[in-house]
Order: C-alpha cells, then structure tokens, then sequence
C-alpha cells in the first residue's frame, strides 16, 4: 500500500487513519453474524416463484386450481394481488420508477424475459412450494423475442412495450440523455488527429455470493415485519408498501447483514410477494432465491455499444469529443444512461462535448446498479481512443491525459463546475511509481506477449439523507445508530470517528445498524455515499453529546458550561479561573447521569451535500498467450483522491476490489444467450468470475486529500475503482499484441479470433 498525502499526518490522532479490528470481523469469521436466509420463525412456510420459460409471451390465462388444492399449500400470488401503476404516469422512488418495478416483480401482461416471475406459492415446505409451481398452468402466446442491442434497434425489430415511443414510432428506445458543451463540429475543424471507433461491452452480473433473500410476518392487526437482505431497509419498506398497499408506518423493515451487493440490492424482488403470501396464510413466509434465479432474474449491468470520437490538435491538446452510447435497461426502462454520458468525458478539459445516451429496452432481466453504473462503459470507449490519439501524436499517454486534465473552474459537460479537482494528482502518482518506471520484458519466452496501459475514471459521488444517533450507555461506554446497511466497512470508520471524538478506547464504541422503527430515515448505501454521510451525522451527533457532558460537568462544579473543556475522555476546567476541579470522566458522567439530568445521548438527520467526485487512475501489465488466447494480469496498480482514509484497510479493500471486478468484466464475464432467449450461463460454474488466481497483488495507492466540505475530509471511495480496469487492460492487451479489442470480454476464444486475422 503506497499513501501520499497533502493533509495533517495522523500521528495526531489515535484512531482516525488507523487499522483497527473491524467491528463484524470475528462474528462473519466465525458464523455469528446472521444473514436474511438465517431467520427462522415459529409458524413459517416456504415461498417459491413460478418463472416464465420464455423470453417474451403475452400471458392469455393463469389456472392456479390445482396448485391451491394441493395438500400443504397455504397461498398463491399472481399479478392481481400486486398493486399496478398506470402506464401514463411515473412514480418515482429514488431512481426507480414503480410503473416497471410492479412489472418486473410480478408479469402482468406479459412475460418479459426467460425467468420472469409469474406467480408465487407459500407452502409448508419447499418441496410441496416447488410441487404447487408446476401444477400452476399458464397459457402463452409466445411472441419474437430480442436480445441484443443492435437487434433491438433494427426498424423491423419486435417491439417489447407499444407505449414506449420514439420519433413519434413505437420503439425499444425507452429512454435519451444529452450532455453538451460548446460546438463539436467547430472543435474537431480545429483537430489536427481525429479517433473514432465504436465499441461493444456484455452484460455482466454483479456478482454478490449472498442471493436474494427475506422472511416477512404479516399479523393480524395489519403490521408487517420484514427481514432481508439489502442495501437499504427504507427503500424496502417504501418499495414494499407501493407495490402491496401495505401503509409505510404497518411495515418494519430490518435489515440482515448483507453477502454482497454493489448496487444490485438497491431494488426488491422478493419481499411484495412473501409479504403477500403471508398476509394471505396468516403465516411467516421465508424466500430465498437460488443461484440460477439470481442470474435470470436479478439485474445484471448493462451491455453497451458505443461510438466515440475525439480530435486533438498536434500538441495533445484536446479540442473536441463526441460519445454515442446506446445501453441495455433489461426488458423495463431504467438504466443507467448518467453514467456513460456524463463521466466519461468528464476527467478532462474539453471545450467542445456531445455526450449523448439512449437506453434500449430487450427480452433480458431488468438491470440494476452495479458500481458507478454505467460509467465503466463510457471510460472503456474514451480511455481506449484516448490512448490512441496520444499515440498517434507521439505523446505519452499519461501525458496526454495530464495536459487535458480538468482544473479548479473546469465545466463538465453534465452540468457541474468543478471545484476542488485531484485528477492530476491520481496521474502523477502513476507517473512517478515504480510500476510505470520499471522496464517492461516484452517476450519473455517463445508464445508471449506482454504489454502495459494505462487509464483513468471518474465518478460523481452522493450525499443525501441519512441519520444517526449516539448514546452513552450506563457504564460509560458509548452506541451508535446509524440508518445504512454496511457494505464497506462504514460500521469501522463510524467506531474510529466517535472513538476520536470522544477521546476513549475504540473497543468502547459500538456500532449498530437501525431499522425502521429505531432511527431516522436514511437512504440507500450506494453511490459511495455512506461513509461520507455517515461520518457527517454522526460528527455532529458526538459533538452534542460532547456538549451534553460538559454540561453535566458544570452542574457537578457548579460553574458555567463554557468554562468547560472536553480531552481525551474527560471533562476538565476551561483554565484556572475556571476553578480547580479534577477531571470527570466518561464513566463517571455516565454514573452520574440519572441524577444530573437523564440519559445522555443526541441523533441527527441531515440531507448531506458537498460529496465532491472521485477520480483514478490505473496502470497494468498484462501477458498474453499467443498459442491459447489466454489473457493474464501480472501487475496492477490503482492511484485514487480518497479523501480522509477513515479505516485504511477498508479503503484499500473497495480499491482491490473494484479492480477484480473490472479484471472480470474486461476479460472472461458476459452473459450468454441461447436461440430461444434463454441465459446459457446461469451459475459459477459456467459464469467466469475471476478468482485468486486469475489477478495478483493489486496495489492502491491511496492520495489522501481532505475534501474541505466535510468535518472529516471524507471522499466516497467505492465506486470510482471500478471505472478505470476495462480500459487499462484493453489498452494493455493492444500493447501487447498491437490489436485494438473493441469488444468485450476479451476472451480466449475472442483472442485467438483476432490473432489468427
């Protein structure tokens, strides 16, 4: 692990900056720590789905008689029993419109992709539940169905929704972004070297090894309970309550400790239809998806296929940019079209920008977040022509991307005006590294090939609304609540900011994850956004706390409030006109608190801003196997603004992290399809995610520079890591071989494909 960093050392503090014992560590190591599919209750039954085995049908009739009639069966769902949004208007949740999530939870008038629900059973077991499936007939009409982008675009291509219009015409065009600055035509006039390529990416999966899972309990007097597994318990009370009728305030939801998520458990699949099943058994329903629903039915990313073109004039000064960038949303509008058309220009100082986005609808599964969504696909299309702009103008490409770097003042092409930017410092540190320095041996022996690239990301981060809340318990130790599920180690940076706040132990904080019913609203854990609001609230959560003890500690002295100081713990006299008193403690206050005034604790809600964006830069070495296709990764090292390293090893984790995924995503994942529709590749198995041995050391380097808006420097770190790994080993790969993959993944097969012409 490699740290520069421009802001006060933190030999100043004892626990903020430092790798202490992570707070869930020893329960998830040895089995304590309780998932969703770990709930058990008196009374509980088994749900199970019925999925559709087309790719697209219209539902004529549902016949579920027999399926009722079965001994053991206790419920039956379909579509009826969901609540159903007009089409003519849009109800936002957050991101998520619930016009297609009462869609894709549940098919109303149709089927929409291999593996969409269309009804649900509650039994006494899973057996009878799977039994009662198969004994519910569906009449289908089976419909042309579309897969591919390309395809869904075609004039004569089938139509998946007729209210979704383009130009006027029924289309699988369900969604445009434009993001523009200046005259592109009048820049690429003023361009000397002009790049243009298109490119092509593969829905990935995100992965998580924990699936789907949650047990709800409706009662009689109409309040429900929920435990599941998420990356936010409000959003699945919200969602829940929208989607069953179900009041907000009859619905608890609490969340499980969470097996992975990275932006796919920002949305419900499960819970409408076990709260239902439940509700009408008068039973606990549990539901627990398998791993090849997860695949077929839980939102992978999107593909893409893109077209970027950009002019330089011959001393690498950028002058113009242009993106097309057409994305999967899965079979119901609602991907991420902001991520490519607003990031992937925006590292740069560009005056003359079109940036332009359409969202394609097709016979897959709904997509869903998978870190910085979408932004990875505009960054593998620019950081590749980057690359080759730079090389046709003879210039190094680190320094190509130094001279155009965006500046204090810059404007981006999505809107914002840049303040404070750190994108030159992710640069020189790649720059200046041993890795970029070291010579690289291009032929190591006879069939390989090796090369090195490079690449940068940007990410815009988040802040919104979170809460938290602090309390002294009676022997002086101290709880913390806060409202977001923990995904990257907020719990261990929340523990080291209240222990350094306060003066104490760090093992006297702990850290606990609110439901519903026990802390304010806060939004979802996504868009690296809760470390930086967490931290945020319960800054000034502990600050009134503080407050609160040097009050008590006055009314012990008798003298004024401001005569007292907080150090190290203890409250102490101001100064010598203060009065000379011995310290109070933590504990003693704590002792002492029913007769000074109650219990000692203070909770903040706050719509948190000034999450200013992320940015990296990535170097890697590859080798390529000539005789077999095979891509390896050698080296990797990724330099990333991560603000205030809260808890270092957890920063360097969402780093090491993001890279694999990326290694993945670039070199063997894709989701692959059969002629009728079907996903061919539904398990680990057939699904290549990289594992140990497929990736080495992957080496951080962290650039902590403060971010002035926030009480602790705190940047969000998790999504950015992700943005640069396409781009850097295409790049690395074109080293190698001198061949421009402009599809993804590149691999074996696709390899030996392009060496052999």
């Amino acid at each position: 692990m490699n740290v520069i960093s421009d802001r006060l050392q933190v030999e100043n503090n004892k626990w903020i900056g430092t790798r202490t014992i992570r707070p869930d560590g020893a329960d998830k190591v040895t089995g304590r720590a309780t998932y969703a599919a770990d709930n058990t209750m008196p009374g509980m039954i088994w749900g199970k789905v019925l999925r559709s085995p087309h790719a697209h049908a219209r539902i004529r009739s549902i016949d579920t008689s027999k399926a009722e009639a079965l001994p053991g069966v206790k419920a039956v769902v379909t579509a009826k029993d969901i609540v159903e949004f007009p089409l003519d208007k849009s109800v936002m949740l957050g991101i998520q419109d619930m016009r297609w999530m009462c869609r894709n939870v549940m098919a109303r008038e149709k089927a929409l992709f291999h593996g969409h629900p269309v009804a649900a059973v509650a039994a006494i077991n899973e057996e009878v539940a799977a039994e009662a499936c198969r004994l519910i007939a569906v009449d289908y009409e089976v419909l042309p169905h579309v897969i591919e982008i390309e395809d869904a675009i075609r004039p004569d291509a089938p139509i998946l929704h007729d209210f979704l219009k383009f130009e006027d015409k029924p289309s699988n065009i369900s969604a445009t972004m434009v993001a523009k600055l200046g005259d592109v035509e009048a820049g690429f006039a003023q361009a000397d070297v002009i790049v243009e390529r298109t490119f092509r990416t593969r829905p990935v999966h995100q992965g998580y090894i924990e699936p789907q899972a949650c047990t709800v309990s409706y009662a009689a007097d109409g309040r429900a309970t929920i435990w599941s597994s998420s990356q936010g318990q409000f959003m699945v009370r919200a969602m829940t309550s929208l989607l069953t009728g179900v009041p907000q305030s009859n619905i608890k939801a609490i969340p499980a400790e969470i097996g992975g998520g990275f932006g796919a458990k920002t949305i419900i699949y499960l819970e409408p239809l076990a709260l239902i099943l439940s509700k009408k058994s008068g039973r606990p329903v549990k539901m627990v998806m398998s791993r090849d629903e997860v695949m077929r039915a839980t939102g992978p990313t999107s593909g893409s296929f893109s077209t970027v073109k950009i002019g330089a004039k011959k001393d690498g000064t950028i002058v113009a940019a242009q993106g097309t960038f057409y994305i999967q949303a899965g079979c119901l509008p609602g991907g991420p079209l902001r991520g490519p058309v607003g990031c992937a220009f925006a590292p740069y100082e560009i005056p003359h920008v079109l940036s332009v986005g359409y969202e394609v609808v097709s016979n897959r599964s709904k997509v869903a977040a998978y870190r910085a969504p979408g932004a990875p696909l505009g960054a593998y299309a620019a950081e590749s022509v980057l690359d080759e702009v730079a090389a046709k103008l003879g210039i190094d490409p680190l320094e190509m991307r130094l001279k155009n770097s965006a500046k204090p003042g810059s404007k981006a092409a999505y809107g914002a005006t840049f303040g404070k930017v750190t994108f030159e410092e992710t640069i020189e540190a790649i720059q200046n590294h041993e890795h970029y320095k070291a010579p690289l041996e291009r032929n190591p022996r006879p069939g390989v090939k090796r090369g090195r690239g490079v690449a940068s990301g940007f990410w815009y981060n988040a802040g919104g609304e979170s809460s938290a809340q602090v309390n002294i318990t009676e022997d002086g130790n101290v709880l913390v609540t806060t409202g977001h599920p923990d995904v990257g180690g907020s719990r261990a940076s929340i523990a080291n900011v209240t222990a350094e706040l306060l003066g104490i132990e760090h093992g006297r904080v702990s850290v606990q994850i609110g439901d519903t019913s026990s802390i304010g609203f806060s939004n979802l854990t996504g868009g690296s956004r809760v470390t930086f609001a967490s931290a945020m609230v319960v800054t000034q959560s502990t600050e009134k706390v503080i407050g609160q003890l040097k009050e008590r500690a006055a009314k012990i002295w008798k003298i004024d409030p401001e005569a007292v100081t907080w150090e190290n713990g203890e409250a102490r006299p101001a100064g010598a006109n203060a009065g000379q008193f011995p310290p109070l403690t933590l504990q003693e206050l704590a002792a002492k608190a029913n007769e000074m005034g109650g219990p000692i604790g203070a909770g903040v809600q706050l719509n948190t801003t000034g999450a200013d964006p992320g940015f990296a830069t990535h170097c890697v070495d590859v080798e390529v196997d000539t005789d077999l296709g095979i891509v390896r990764v050698l080296r990797y090292t990724a330099a990333q603004d991560v603000g205030r390293a809260l808890h270092p090893s957890y920063v360097e984790g969402q780093i090491q992290g993001g890279v694999v995924q990326g290694i993945g995503w670039a070199l063997s994942e894709e989701y692959l399809y059969d002629s009728l529709g079907r996903l061919d590749n539904a398990s680990f198995l057939d699904y290549r995610m990289p594992v140990c041995s497929d990736v080495p050391m992957i080496e951080p380097v962290m650039l902590e520079i403060p971010n002035p808006k926030h009480p602790q420097g705190v940047r969000g770190v998790g999504e950015a890591p992700i943005v640069p790994p396409l781009a850097a080993i295409a790049n690395a790969v074109h080293d190698a071989l001198g061949i421009r993959f402009t599809a993804l993944p590149m691999s074996p097969p696709k390899v030996l494909e392009a060496l052999e012409g």
